[in-house]
């Protein structure tokens, strides 16, 4: 099948968070299963122009009444041939943040910049004299591309191809104002706007959402979760009329890119499954670096994240909660890492210079000290709300370092909690986001740790696990043909 994959971000190029790590991979695994994949995205500010072939002809897009132009660039994934077309406009891309100058706000202009990606890659296609037969749409930035596929008369060529929306995370929906429907291609037969606009609203998300042959989401447990009103983020009434299109694949994760006995951020203290004594070296790096005692006689939890509410990072916040109880009186340690909201980066340096001997606390981005964080660690914390798939507990897992997670989407379907299977389990879990069930599963880890067999035997399990794209993506592949027979079936709506 030819297979064009509509990202605003993938690694090594951009990325903010799992979004940029799975349709890379997802296009690879495609790719060895013999597909054409292609990939489009938005050629942000610090990507480098350096070594990326010039397609000849500059790409005209009707936007609103008029045409905008951009160059395009070409280039392949790291690794892969997997072909990568860059949209190239300045005053679009051409900026420090990738949704928005910091990560509490957005571009104003955010309905045009990703309407623009979406009309772009039906004009590309057609400039590149090839038409998918699956248009693979990643989250609010690409969905109003199964809108246009559905709705508008200007695709006739198209009418042929299916769209599958995958949901990386529901609760980012693209919502602007209504007058900002008028970013988007004039179809001179009109269209059927009622799938794009909820409640006065411009909803990129919905509409895809609406129009999509297929939808997917990135783990099992949560495609049955957003179809409860505790997680459906004001989209109930579609997901719900739409449930028998909704398919949960979990992501897989390189297991090329993450492996302990070779990751140049680890050396010299590589390790494997076979001999952890490097893991032991390394806890004691991140202890050093980040000041604290080099103590191998408590455990050490690691906690790398995004500081949004979603990632339950408020249950630690509060010095004086059940959980900093387990770190105030010295019974363990804790290092993070990460950014996001102003609020929770006050609260967590506050922590660091309150509890210096027991809590760290780096306000920043950094791959490779994230490495460290993930190998030198013995735990690592992931109290999400809400976790669509999550990734950093199956890197953990990889590394050897058991996770503690709340039992929520791809963490229920990747932790089995130890105390209720000790033969199978590999991490600890917790049912309720309250700072008392989180402080018995980071308490049940304090306790585990101290049993130094029981310990290596579970990390070895661990690191044995896997969780690889070659099989997620044969059900994606499951997924383009249930779609095909959707469109082949269906006339499409005006």
């Amino acid at each position: 099948m030819k297979v064009l994959m509509i990202s605003s971000e993938a690694v090594p190029f951009a990325k903010t968070g799992g979004l940029a790590d799975a349709v890379p991979a997802l296009a690879d695994a495609m790719k060895r299963l013999r597909h054409d994949v292609r990939v489009i995205m938005p050629r942000y500010y610090r990507i480098d122009r350096e070594g990326m072939e010039q397609i000849p002809e500059p790409l005209g897009v009707p936007m609103g009444r008029e045409e905008m132009w951009c160059t395009v660039l070409k280039t392949t994934l790291p690794g892969s041939d997997v072909p990568v077309y860059m949209l190239d406009r300045e005053d679009l891309y051409g900026r420090e943040g990738l949704y928005g100058p910091d990560g509490s706000s957005s571009w104003p202009d955010n309905a045009l910049r990703y309407a623009f990606l979406s009309t772009a890659a039906f004009q590309l296609c057609r400039s590149l004299n090839w038409i998918p037969d699956i248009l693979h749409l990643h989250d609010w930035q690409s969905a109003p591309a199964a809108w246009l596929l559905k709705t508008s008369k200007r695709y006739p060529d198209f009418d042929r191809t299916a769209s599958v929306l995958t949901v990386h995370n529901l609760g980012y929906q693209g919502k602007f104002p209504a007058d900002q429907l008028k970013v988007f291609p004039i179809d001179p037969a009109g269209r059927n706007t009622g799938t794009i606009v909820r409640g006065g609203t411009l909803n990129f998300l919905a509409a895809g959402l609406s129009c999509a042959d297929e939808i997917t989401t990135v783990s099992p447990t949560y495609a049955g979760e957003i179809l409860l009103p505790d997680y459906s983020e004001g989209l109930g009434d579609i997901l719900s009329f739409r449930k028998d299109r909704i398919t949960g694949i979990l992501n897989g994760m390189d297991y090329r890119e993450w492996n302990p006995s070779d990751d140049s951020a680890l050396k010299p203290d590589n390790y494997n499954v076979r001999s952890l004594k490097g893991k032991a070296r390394l806890k004691t790096r991140l202890q050093k670096e980040m000041g604290l005692p080099t103590n191998p006689g408590i455990p050490l939890f690691g906690m790398i994240t995004r500081l949004t509410g979603q990632k339950g990072v408020d249950l630690l916040t509060d010095i004086h909660g059940p959980v900093m109880e387990h770190f105030r009186s010295g019974r363990a340690q804790l290092v993070v890492l990460g950014t996001g909201e102003s609020g929770y980066e006050e609260a967590f340096r506050k922590i660091g210079e309150t509890l210096p001997d027991s809590c760290a606390v780096r306000i920043a981005f950094s791959v490779p000290f994230s490495r460290l964080i993930e190998a030198g660690s013995d735990f690592f914390l992931m109290p999400s709300r809400y976790e669509p798939c999550g990734l950093n507990q199956m890197y953990s897992l990889r590394y050897g370092t058991l996770p503690v997670v709340r039992r929520t989407g791809g963490l229920a379907d990747t932790v089995t909690d130890l105390t209720a299977d000790p033969r199978k389990g590999n991490g600890f879990v917790f049912d309720n986001p309250s700072g008392i069930d989180f402080s018995d599963a980071v308490d049940r880890a304090i306790g585990f740790y101290n049993g130094k067999h029981q310990l290596n035997t579970a990390v070895k399990r661990a690191m044995k696990m896997r969780f690889d794209w070659k099989s997620s993506a044969k059900l994606y592949v499951q997924v383009y043909k249930s779609a095909r027979k959707r469109t082949h079936s269906h006339k499409k709506l005006i």
